[in-house]
């Protein structure tokens, strides 16, 4: 019991400060495992990978220089080397593959008709369409620059040295270069189209009458 004279203390709290806040989304929680933490990790790098091609994508002349340099890179490499034929061969294959991609449309004219895809214009009365790529400039530069980077760092390891007569691969390839170009060509000059769009162009089906034209100038009284 408390005395009649005595006068009571207020009872005070103290509050504890909070810790915890929003963790950014690349940061670790003290919960997570090594293998959610290694995920979350691979999930941040791969947002900010994406980011950077994103915003590499209109500069076209300086993705295809940071290209030839790569291939200046592997090509003295391999010289230097004097190996890695095998390696180089099937780099060569894969790049014929994604150059017929390149050149071929996204729908082709001996399909068009089973298609409700954009077709090419093969008259002048038809209007200008842009030439549609099966493999866009973009994926086509960023397949061959990883092909490149990925046969570069093959050429650190010896069991992908396969020893081999590095004439006859070249004699192979240059062979099956030229009969997939031949076919390729042909199917151009067949179905009429180039594998290029030079800005917007205009068809006109039949010229003007010249009456018509003359129909136009005011006469003078």
């Amino acid at each position: 019991m408390m005395d009649p004279g005595s006068t009571p203390t207020p009872a005070t709290t103290t509050a504890t400060p909070t810790t915890d806040a929003a963790p950014s989304s690349g940061a670790l929680h003290s919960t997570d495992t090594p293998a959610a933490a290694v995920q979350r990790w691979a999930f941040v790098i791969s947002q900010r990978y994406q980011h950077l091609l994103d915003k590499s994508t209109p500069f076209l002349l300086y993705r295809w220089i940071v290209f030839c340099v790569i291939a200046i890179i592997y090509t003295a490499r391999v010289l230097y080397l004097q190996g890695f034929y095998v390696v180089s061969y099937a780099l060569g294959i894969y790049i014929l593959n994604l150059l017929i991609g390149f050149l071929s449309p996204q729908v082709d004219p001996e399909f068009q008709d089973l298609s409700d895809g954009p077709v090419l214009p093969n008259r002048s009365s038809d209007e200008f369409r842009p030439f549609v790529r099966r493999l866009p400039e973009f994926k086509f530069w960023y397949s061959i620059t990883k092909a490149f980077c990925i046969a570069f760092v093959l050429t650190f390891f010896g069991a992908f040295d396969v020893p081999v007569f590095w004439p006859i691969l070249l004699f192979y390839w240059i062979i099956l270069f030229t009969l997939t170009m031949k076919k390729q060509i042909l199917h151009m000059v067949k179905y009429k189209y180039v594998p290029f769009s030079f800005g917007k162009q205009r068809y006109d089906g039949k010229r003007a009458n010249p009456a018509e034209t003359s129909s136009l100038v005011p006469s003078r009284d």
